[in-house]
């Protein structure tokens, strides 16, 4: 049929001659077609993997930044910034939004990102643009995790953050630590992910005894070597309450008089009319005369004294004639009358014999002498209340153990160092021996025993280190922290309740809670039946010491501490001072290569302090933390937490 609405096209199909160039016209237009497809087409996934990309970077970031608040404006903020960075630069679009939210509080973090990419070729075809759109999920997902807190309690956690906030820094680390908890429960809320967590608290020492006593009482030595005080004693002669014999007896005599007694009144004469001129003719009162016979009675008792008294009474009966006046009234005149009146006169004698009491020799305390003294602590190690003669004056004094230690047998060196391959260097430090269990007294832990310990002086209040002995000596400073704990799974109110039972107290020795904090974790060491304790899952468990101080290394030569009294015990320095904190800063360091070689990552926190090169060194690779504050110190504690669980993309 011709094409009368098309004449050309109609004369164009009918036409064998001269096609080629209308065909050539054809077949550049669907050429074009085809490269411009292929060119905004090739662009448009370019920017869509910019796009995902930049959704994923942000999700992350945003989950990352997550803390108990949730995806608060903050973590929405961070995932927003991420995704403009890394979505910059990227040419020819517009409308670009990314809109991140959460369906779980901010465990798991939803963007949706999207933005019109402007077409080149293809746009002389009519299509302008074209709509790109992306999602991604990122979310907290956790393995199986067991997370050992080594933490400073040292008097300084009591003081406040800084000049202007006067929070307790205790207070703070409690804070941040439940926040903790409460981020991982959350992490692992829907999974069978077992997290586990262990304490170590210290300061002068740990407590960590009746750990080692529950797994074997014979890690702990019978006796132990403290510097100390002993009573010294000297005979005296004192009587017994017995009487052996009396004095020869004293005798004193003595008079009174008692038992009066008086008859009735008889008309003598009368009468008067005045009593004046009664008493002016009254008769004069008889003398006492002796009458009857006399009397004797003894008695024979012991007085409060011990004294025998003999006691007699010998009774002489005397009377005589009393005379008065008086009125009577029958006849209104003054009569004069009389009676007889007796008393008995009392002759006493007294003999006093004294006692004489059997004597006998006994040990009477004379004084104090200050030297080292060695202890049976085989029931005080097991709890018992236990009584030593330390007391004011030579008095007995009751104390019990409350857990904490002396370490082992110790090298005092200035170049402590480990090596993998060759371990702690020199040898013999059993103080830094993290798996071998005790065999002998050198290898065995002391009970930490404050209330015998004494510092040795002069006369002047000096300490004294040439002498091994004095008379004179004061108490030491010491301090116990709150009981470590092993690796368990805990509830909220429990974790809770230990955080608020941290108290400060101390001076500050970084190296033995590191010490322990690599026992109580070790796979291989004293504690590994609950180290190595499987999961319920099967799975593999990732291992983590979180340590945390306020300060540097704050040794004191003159307290009671873990290696005993520095000044006279020796048991790091020469001379009792000299080096003191390096040397225990070596042995942290040698201990913290320790951790990491096993495979512990190995965090640490720095708050309201600075990060020393001591301190960053002992962390693992970027695992070191600074925190000036309450809250920064609580971001710290979620920084790891991020890292304790896996962050990771699921869509």
């Amino acid at each position: 049929m011709e094409n009368t609405k098309h004449p050309f096209w109609a004369r164009f199909w009918k036409s064998e001659e001269g096609n080629v160039l209308p065909i050539m016209a054809v077949a550049t237009l669907v050429l074009a077609a085809l490269i411009g497809g292929g060119v905004d087409l090739s662009r448009a996934y370019m920017t869509q993997n910019r796009l995902q990309n930049a959704c994923d970077a942000a999700v992350l970031a945003g989950r990352r930044s997550v803390t108990t608040n949730g995806l608060d404006t903050t973590a929405k903020k961070v995932a927003g910034e991420y995704f403009n960075v890394n979505f910059a630069n990227v040419g020819d679009v517009s409308s670009t939004s990314f809109v991140p939210s959460t369906p779980d509080n901010g465990n798991t973090i939803v963007g949706t990102a999207s933005t019109d990419l402007k077409m080149t070729l293809m746009n002389i075809f009519g299509f302008s643009s074209m709509l790109i759109r992306s999602n991604c999920t990122a979310s907290m997902s956790m393995g199986n995790a067991d997370v050992m807190m080594v933490l400073d309690t040292t008097g300084s956690m009591g003081w406040d953050i800084s000049s202007s906030d006067s929070t307790d820094r205790i207070v703070a680390l409690r804070a941040a630590m439940k926040n903790f908890y409460s981020s991982l429960a959350a992490t692992v809320s829907a999974t069978n992910a077992r997290v586990r967590y262990g304490f170590v608290p210290y300061s002068h020492t740990v407590n960590v005894g009746y750990l080692l006593t529950a797994e074997n009482s014979s890690w702990i030595a019978d006796t132990t070597r403290i510097q100390s005080r002993e009573a010294q004693y000297i005979d005296v002669q004192r009587n017994t309450d017995e009487i052996e014999s009396y004095k020869a007896p004293v005798v004193t005599t003595s008079d009174s008089v008692g038992n009066y007694q008086a008859g009735g009144w008889s008309d003598h004469s009368g009468s008067w009319r005045y009593s004046s001129s009664c008493n002016d003719s009254k008769p004069s009162n008889t003398s006492w005369v002796r009458y009857g016979s006399t009397s004797t009675s003894t008695s024979t008792y012991i007085d409060a004294d011990d004294n025998r008294i003999t006691e007699t009474r010998t009774t002489y009966p005397y009377s005589r004639t009393a005379y008065e006046c008086y009125y009577k009234s029958s006849d209104g005149r003054y009569w004069i009358r009389k009676r007889t009146e007796t008393i008995d006169y009392y002759w006493i004698e007294k003999s006093t014999e004294e006692p004489i009491y059997k004597t006998e020799t006994v040990k009477s305390f004379d004084r104090y002498i200050y030297k080292a003294v060695d202890y049976d602590t085989s029931q005080y190690k097991l709890g018992a209340t236990v009584s030593t003669k330390t007391g004011s004056n030579g008095a007995s004094q009751n104390s019990t153990w409350a857990g904490c230690i002396e370490e082992r047998d110790t090298v005092a060196s200035g170049s402590i160092s480990y090596s993998s391959i060759t371990g702690f260097s020199p040898s013999n430090l059993y103080d830094l021996d993290i798996d071998s269990a005790p065999t002998n007294d050198a290898t065995r832990w002391k009970p930490y025993w404050p209330e015998v310990t004494y510092i040795r002086t002069d006369s002047s209040n000096r300490y004294v280190t040439s002498a091994s002995q004095s008379d004179y000596g004061s108490y030491v400073g010491s301090s116990c922290p709150r009981p470590a704990q092993l690796l368990k799974t805990m509830t909220k109110s429990q974790f809770d309740a230990y955080a608020d039972a941290l108290s400060p107290n101390g001076s500050t020795y970084h190296d033995i809670g590191m010490i322990w904090g690599a026992r109580m974790i070790s796979t291989t060491g004293l504690f590994a039946s609950n180290v190595n304790a499987t999961p319920p899952n099967g799975g593999k468990v990732g291992r983590h010491i979180i340590f945390m101080t306020d300060g540097q290394m704050d040794t004191t030569y003159s307290g009671k501490t873990a290696r005993g009294v520095e000044w006279h015990d020796r048991r790091v320095t020469l001379d009792g001072y000299t080096d003191q904190d390096k040397r225990h800063n070596d042995r942290l360091l040698a201990m913290c290569a320790a951790i990491k070689a096993r495979g512990t990552r190995l965090w640490v926190i720095a708050f309201s302090t600075s990060l020393t090169s001591t301190l960053s060194t002992c962390a693992s690779p970027d695992s070191s933390f600074t925190a000036d504050s309450a809250s920064s110190l609580n971001t710290a504690f979620q920084e790891i937490a991020r890292d304790v669980g896996e962050l990771r993309i699921v869509q």
